[in-house]
């Protein structure tokens, strides 16, 4: 082959540590735009990005030059980075190490996006931890309950 083409939509999810700041809300729109513009600087195209003031969730497309780790730690590292040039508020603001990165089939890709675009609504009436848990559950992820959520 010539060419070398794929068309991998990953759903990727992280969370701040348990003692970081909150996002307040006037920078919660400005923080998704900043990742959605980090991961299409990382060659990859984002779809969407959105979440609440302590999770984020995006859909991208994942270039055939990038990798999942590579592109994760660029989003985080660089959007970390972002928060605390706005306010002192997020001076002890960081990401929790890990991440979760789910494959997304194309006839789900509106369905998922829905449901990134609903995170407010959906998190009235499920926690964040149950949430996580139903996606390990649904993509038959195996983990350690002890290291679920925690810095």
């Amino acid at each position: 082959m010539a060419q070398s083409l794929c068309k991998i939509y990953l759903h990727i999810i992280f969370h701040i540590k348990t003692v970081s700041p909150p996002v307040m809300d006037e920078h919660l729109d400005r923080l998704h735009q900043y990742i959605g513009h980090l991961a299409n600087t990382s060659s990859c195209q984002v779809i969407i990005t959105g979440g609440t003031s302590d999770h984020v969730h995006t859909l991208v497309l994942l270039s055939s030059t990038e990798n999942v780790a590579h592109l994760v730690e660029e989003m985080k590292r660089n959007s970390s980075r972002w928060l605390k040039s706005l306010s002192s508020h997020y001076s002890d603001f960081a990401w929790q190490s890990g991440y979760a990165a789910f494959s997304v089939s194309q006839s789900v890709v509106e369905r998922t996006m829905d449901y990134i675009k609903n995170q407010e609504e959906h998190h009235r009436k499920h926690s964040f931890r149950e949430e996580y848990l139903d996606f390990l559950a649904r993509y038959n992820i195996s983990y350690d309950e002890r290291y679920v959520l925690s810095d």
